[in-house]
């Protein structure tokens, strides 16, 4: 019995050495930067190295893993590198690898998202989150845009879905110095900032937070859902992330997004002014609301919330030629019921009336178009329609001035 088990003994020590030689001439190959034959090592001996214990199949994984790397198949290198870390005498080499597997499978993507390969990028920034999910977690974000551009929207809602349970927002903090001497700002690192703060040299210090991406990934979901005619679905995603967060600007403007995109305006019109009650002096609502009451026939309401973008921001362009183009809405009917008068007496006076309408209707423009130029000279649309309207009514004077404006 002794003897048995000394011969038993004997083979396992033997088996192990077998194991171990094998590894470290496997091992070995690979350092000396011979790829295939490391791989081909590893093939001929697959089973007495499967067969090994903890410390050898670990170390056997993660020289799979570095092959699969140096071969660049990602998944296979990950995978390869989920079984070496069960052994935790290898964890700090598991790290070590990881790191590496992470920066060349994000940079492939890159590559690949600028050759509009955008599954395979998807998929790859995928995998460089799943090697860091608190570190690299903006990855998975990025990996969901790039379903979309692919578009494989069902792969596409499986990343924002992941998002979206994990309360992502993607806020990041921006910090901002001023350089005295220049009086010029700039953006720098946290490091920076807080070594620069104890300088004479800078001064205005300030740090702001991005906008969050929370509201962009639910609305998405929900014109995911919509897009595979899932509304149900849709607007179900939007109202919970609304019971969580009621007064949150973003969301309601996502809600209210939605319901454009689902064709129901009176709802859109019901959610912007939530809207509005939360953000009172947002030009880019009180515009929003004119376009949908356009859209609605409400062209009363309409041009008071053009005019009232205006008020708040008299830089927005498009609200100056959405009014001018909402006041000349009644010059189709003038002109169309004056090209259908006879030559009697009556038709001709009714002519004059109409003429003399259309007319006011013009000089009702004229201001607004003024105003607009004033505030950019550039706007070929607002000097063109200016131009006509003047040689239309008749004024010489104001039609050579915007002329002048084109040459």
């Amino acid at each position: 019995m002794k003897n048995l088990l000394t011969l038993l003994l004997f083979f396992a020590t033997l088996f192990s050495w077998s194991q171990k030689k094998e590894l470290k001439q496997a091992q070995k190959l690979f350092k000396a930067a011979k790829i295939s034959e490391a791989k081909a090592s590893l093939d001929t001996n697959k089973e007495l190295l499967e067969g090994a214990e903890l410390k050898y199949v670990s170390a056997y994984s993660l020289l799979l893993s570095q092959i699969s790397l140096a071969e660049k198949e990602y998944q296979a290198s990950f995978d390869y590198l989920q079984l070496a870390a069960k052994d935790p005498s290898l964890k700090t080499k598991v790290a070590e690898q990881n790191d590496l597997l992470a920066a060349e499978v994000v940079q492939s993507a890159i590559d690949q998202s600028e050759n509009k390969e955008f599954i395979a990028s998807a998929n790859n920034l995928y995998l460089g989150y799943l090697c860091d999910k608190e570190a690299n977690i903006d990855y998975l974000y990025y990996a969901a845009s790039n379903a979309v551009n692919a578009p494989d929207y069902e792969l596409a809602l499986k990343f924002y879905i992941q998002l979206k349970d994990l309360n992502y927002s993607g806020v990041q903090t921006k910090y901002f110095v001023t350089e005295v001497e220049s009086n010029t700002e700039r953006e720098v690192s946290e490091s920076e900032y807080n070594i620069f703060q104890k300088s004479t040299e800078y001064n205005n210090f300030r740090a702001e937070d991005s906008e969050s991406r929370f509201p962009e990934i639910v609305k998405n979901i929900a014109l995911i859902y919509n897009q595979l005619g899932q509304k149900e679905n849709a607007i179900k995603a939007v109202k919970e992330a609304r019971s969580e967060n009621p007064e949150d600007l973003g969301l309601i403007m996502t809600e209210a997004n939605l319901y454009i995109e689902l064709g129901e305006k009176e709802k859109f019109k019901e959610l912007m002014g939530e809207a509005i009650a939360q953000d009172p002096t947002n030009a880019n609502l009180y515009f929003n609301l004119g376009v949908v009451n356009n859209d609605l026939g409400d062209k009363e309401s309409s041009r008071g919330y053009y005019e009232k973008a205006i008020e708040l921001d008299p830089s927005m362009e498009s609200a100056y030629l959405n009014l001018v183009a909402l006041i000349l809405e009644d010059e189709s009917s003038i002109v169309e019921e004056m090209n259908s008068l006879g030559n009697s007496r009556a038709d001709n006076a009714r002519y004059d009336v109409l003429k003399a309408k259309r007319e006011s209707v013009y000089l009702e423009c004229v201001p607004v178009l003024k105003k607009l130029i004033s505030v950019n000279s550039s706007n070929l649309e607002a000097i063109n329609t200016l131009k006509n309207i003047y040689g239309t009514i008749g004024d010489n004077e104001g039609f050579m001035e915007m002329k002048k404006l084109l040459e």
